[in-house]
């Protein structure tokens, strides 16, 4: 449930941004169902679901500078990159592999490569290597007096990896502007927090490395806008980063290939997603507080159908990459 003591208002939000973040929140969750489908089609390929972490991603977003900072994504950030501007028929040309895709020219898995024009940069598959290459760019910007905040995202099973604690400990030593966002939804896969760290939290981490460190419910959108913006401000001033972890829930499985009732209970599941899931929490939030309507809530679901509709239409009929194209943006050419 939403912190009482919180207002929009104080953090400088107005009616207009809440009703936008909840919005893409709904655009989202729909471009997220009908990846699935898709997928289970045939038609997609392998798919993180971000079902449950729309808030906590969409609420960071709207704390940074989106024409400046910089986003070290991961596998299951699709809230975030529509929150920065991408659109859904650039996501589903991504996610069928067609002509056109912008972040790798279908060359890549969907949201792997890169999207300058969102300050989105290139991440891999493996698991946490975006956060030694954020810790670098942030130190360029440090060098560079720009005043450009890194953003890092990564999961619970990241925050095991070496490259997580190599790279807080140098962000820390040289206080580089830069956010550790760990989005712990429980789970590396299928291997529960317990399994992985005897701490309760990850962020307790983050006096080990001299940093401040911040555990919230990532469900709550108000608290992670204002946590990060804390954050962002702070790091923007030249006083070091800050690890901040959201508890969320991950209410589909890891990915498409993945069974997660092999090791979630039934009931684990239905508590999740009756009580846990951010979208219906932050509607009744707005309801509540007579920013939203019942016919603006209709309009806005409507309308992220049509979009996705049509963004199907449009990626079914799209044509797959040439093979001329293949090298562009790999090799560069010495000629001249």
């Amino acid at each position: 449930m939403y912190m009482t003591n919180i207002n929009h208002k104080e953090l400088g939000l107005n009616s207009e941004d809440l009703l936008e973040m909840y919005r893409k929140m709904v655009l989202s969750r729909t471009l997220d169902e009908r990846i699935w489908q898709l997928n289970r089609q045939g038609k997609a390929a392998i798919f993180a679901s971000c079902q449950g972490h729309e808030a906590a991603q969409i609420a960071l977003v709207w704390a940074t500078k989106q024409d400046s900072d910089l986003f070290y994504i991961y596998y299951r950030d699709l809230p975030t990159v529509i929150a920065l501007g991408v659109s859904s028929k650039e996501m589903l040309i991504g996610f069928m592999a067609k002509a056109g895709e912008p972040f790798s020219g279908a060359r890549q898995f969907p949201l792997h490569g890169a999207y300058p024009k969102y300050n989105i940069v290139s991440l891999s598959n493996v698991v946490a290597t975006q956060i030694p290459q954020a810790v670098g760019a942030s130190l360029a910007s440090k060098m560079r007096g720009d005043k450009a905040v890194t953003i890092t995202y990564f999961g619970d099973g990241a925050s095991s990896q070496g490259d997580c604690h190599e790279s807080m400990n140098f962000a820390a030593i040289h206080k580089l502007p830069i956010i550790f966002f760990c989005e712990n939804n429980k789970f590396a896969t299928s291997v529960p927090l317990n399994k992985q760290m005897a701490i309760d939290n990850i962020a307790e981490r983050a006096k080990g490395y001299g940093m401040p460190g911040v555990t919230i419910d990532g469900a709550n959108l108000l608290l992670v806008y204002k946590t990060a913006k804390e954050a962002i401000d702070r790091a923007r001033r030249g006083d070091g980063p800050t690890l901040i972890e959201v508890n969320i829930e991950r209410l589909m499985p890891h990915t498409s290939d993945d069974d997660d009732t092999k090791y979630r209970t039934k009931e684990e599941l239905e508590y999740a997603r009756n009580y846990r899931d951010p979208l219906p929490i932050f509607r009744d939030y707005l309801l509540s507080e007579k920013i939203l309507t019942k016919t603006i809530d209709e309009k806005f679901i409507a309308s992220a159908k049509n979009e996705v509709n049509d963004a199907t239409e449009f990626a079914e009929a799209a044509p797959y990459p040439d093979t001329d194209d293949f090298y562009e943006h790999v090799y560069k050419s010495l000629e001249n």
